[in-house]
């Protein structure tokens, strides 16, 4: 097989085309890889953000004991009133 016969033309174009394709295939792979990667950091910093507040609120929440204390509270001066205020 020489250089110029056809069917070696056509082995170099086929392969030509094969690299092409490779090259192009490569090339969508890593713009996919860079996209999930910037929104892999979009969901760690909503997640980070999430959690904050999260811990915020339940910081700043009332113990459910206390709430029950409170409304028994509320409850026995309101009885008290009504039966001493009347």
């Amino acid at each position: 097989m020489t250089p110029t016969d056809p069917d070696h033309l056509a082995a170099a174009e086929e392969l030509a085309e094969l690299r092409r394709r490779l090259d192009v295939g490569l090339a969508r792979i890593d713009g996919q890889l860079a996209l999930h990667s910037h929104r892999d950091g979009q969901a760690d910093r909503e997640l980070a953000g999430l959690t904050a507040r999260v811990t915020a609120l339940e910081h700043t929440r009332w113990p459910l004991p206390t709430v029950a204390a409170l409304g028994a509270a509320g409850s026995l001066a309101a009885a008290l009133w009504q039966m001493f205020g009347r």
